[in-house]
C-alpha cells in the first residue's frame, strides 16, 4: 500500500528514517515516497492496459512540480482546473496533448492560454461555457477540442462536500441537455466536440457508483451513434478511494475487472483523472509535540502543525491515522491532537487513543499526500511547510520552507500611510 514502515522501531520512508528528515528539515514537514507515488500510477496503468488509457493525474490533489515531473516521466498526462495548474503542468514538462482542462469557472484569459498552448481538450461544464470557448477560439482563428462533462445524477456514497455527480451539484450537464448540444453541435463552428467526461466525486470506495455512471453514459453514447453522432474520447474521471482508517477500497485490478468490459465495448479512447489514488498514501505530514495540556475534562497534545497545514480533519471531519516516529506498544488515555491555530476547529484527531507522547517528540499524520499541502494556507501568518521527496536512501527537498519575508512579499504599504 505504501512505503512508510517501521524498521527497528523507527518509522522509515523507503530506506530513510523519518526522524532524521524532521531533524534536518524541521517541522511541519511533508514527506513523500517516490516508489509509492509511481507504483500506484503503474498499477492503474497496468490494470487497464487492455484499453491503453491516458491517465491524467489530477494536479489539484498535489501540485508540486517534482511530483508532476515524476508522473509525467512515467507517461502520465495531467488534469488541470486553473491557469495556475496549466502553468505548472507545462513547467513540469507535460506535453500539451496530454493535458485536459476541467473547472466550472474558466476565465477568458485561462481559455485563451489553453487554446494557444494546444491542450488535448477542455471538459466543458455548461452551455454558456461552450459558447464562450467557441467565441474565443473563433477570435484566435482556431478550432479547439472539447468534451462535454456529463452529470449522470449518480450517488457517489462519499462525503457530501466531495460528491460531484448529482444534479444538485454545480458540475456538468444533464444528459437531456447534452443530447441537444450534440445534435446541434454544428453551431459551434470553432469547437470539435469530440468526447464525453464524467467525474462523480472523490474518495469513492465502491465500484457500484462508477459502474452506474459509466453505464448511463455508454447507453447515451449508443443513442447518439444511432443518430449519426460519433465521438472519439470517453473520460471516466477519477475519485478512486484509498485507505485512511478501516476503509476497504477497491484495488486497481478490481476496479479494472469491473469497468473494462464496459469500456472495451465503446471502442473509444479512454481517459482517467485519478489524484488521491496515486498520491494520497504516498505522503505524510510530520509534526512536533510542543505541549501536553491537561484540563478537567480533556487531554490535549499540542503540535507545531495545524489546520493551515492539513485542513481535511477540520473541513470534512476526515480521519487520518497518526503514529509516533518511534514505535511504541500500548495506548494511553484518549487525547485530542491539535495545532497552534486560534480556532477550535484546529485539530488532527479528537478522542484518539495514542501511546504516551513526550514534548519534543515527532509524530506522523499518515495518508496526507492528497489535498494536504495543496489546500494549505498562511492563516495566522504561519509559514507553509517544506516538502521532501524520498527515493530509496536519498531525500530531496522539493519545496523550501517559506520565510517570514515570503509572507509579505507581495504586500504594499501605500505611501500615504508611511
Amino acid at each position: 500500500m505504501h512505503d512508510f514502515k517501521y524498521v527497528n522501531n523507527d518509522l522509515c520512508c523507503e530506506k530513510v528514517k523519518v526522524e532524521r528528515l524532521a531533524e534536518r528539515f524541521g517541522t511541519p514537514l511533508y514527506v513523500y515516497s517516490y516508489h509509492t507515488l509511481t507504483d500506484h500510477f503503474m498499477k492503474l496503468k497496468t490494470a487497464l492496459a487492455k484499453v491503453d488509457p491516458l491517465i491524467c493525474y489530477s494536479v489539484k490533489a498535489n501540485s508540486n512540480l517534482a511530483i508532476l515531473k515524476a508522473l509525467v516521466a512515467k507517461g502520465a498526462g495531467l488534469d488541470v482546473v486553473s491557469g495556475g495548474e496549466l502553468f505548472r503542468a507545462l513547467r513540469a514538462g507535460c506535453p500539451a496533448k496530454r493535458i485536459v482542462y476541467a473547472s466550472v469557472g474558466k476565465t477568458d484569459k485561462e481559455i485563451e492560454e489553453a487554446i494557444r498552448r494546444g491542450i488535448l481538450f477542455f471538459n466543458a461544464e455548461s452551455i454558456p461555457e461552450l459558447e464562450n470557448i467557441n467565441r474565443i477560439a473563433k477570435r484566435l482563428k482556431k478550432v479547439t477540442r472539447v468534451a462535454i462533462r456529463i452529470n449522470p445524477d449518480v450517488e457517489a456514497k462519499t462525503h457530501h462536500y466531495i460528491t460531484t455527480g448529482k444534479l444538485t451539484n454545480k458540475f456538468g450537464i444533464d444528459l437531456k441537455s447534452a443530447g441537444k448540444i450534440l445534435l446541434s453541435r454544428l453551431r459551434f463552428a470553432n469547437l470539435d466536440i469530440c468526447g464525453l467526461h464524467i467525474h462523480i466525486g472523490s474518495q469513492i470506495t465502491e465500484s457500484g457508483p462508477f459502474i452506474a455512471a459509466i453505464k448511463k453514459v455508454v447507453e447515451f453514447i449508443g443513442r447518439l451513434e444511432k443518430r449519426g453522432i460519433g465521438l472519439e474520447y470517453l473520460n471516466i474521471g477519477g475519485g478512486l478511494g484509498i485507505i485512511y482508517n478501516r476503509e476497504t477500497p477497491q484495488t486497481a485490478a478490481h476496479f479494472a475487472s469491473k469497468v473494462l468490459p464496459i469500456l472495451e465495448e465503446t471502442g473509444l479512447k479512454i481517459i482517467l483523472e485519478p489524484g488521491r489514488f496515486i498520491i494520497g498514501n504516498a505522503g505524510i505530514l510530520v509534526v512536533k509535540v510542543l505541549y501536553n495540556k491537561v484540563t478537567p475534562k480533556k487531554k490535549f497534545v499540542i503540535t507545531d502543525g495545524g489546520m493551515n497545514d492539513l485542513i481535511r480533519p477540520a473541513l470534512y471531519g476526515a480521519y487520518h491515522n497518526i503514529v509516533p516516529l518511534k514505535a511504541a506498544k500500548g495506548k494511553s488515555g484518549a487525547v485530542d491532537i491539535v495545532g497552534p491555530i486560534c480556532e477550535s476547529g484546529d485539530f488532527f484527531a479528537k478522542g484518539r487513543r495514542m501511546p504516551k507522547l513526550k514534548e519534543g517528540e515527532y509524530i506522523a499524520v499518515m495518508s496526507a499526500g492528497a489535498y494536504g499541502f495543496s489546500m494549505s494556507s498562511n492563516y495566522n501568518s504561519r509559514r507553509r511547510a517544506a516538502e521532501v521527496l524520498v527515493s530509496k536512501e536519498k531525500a530531496y527537498i522539493i519545496r523550501k520552507r517559506e520565510t517570514f519575508a515570503d509572507l509579505v512579499h507581495n504586500e504594499v504599504i501605500p505611501g500615504a500611510l508611511r
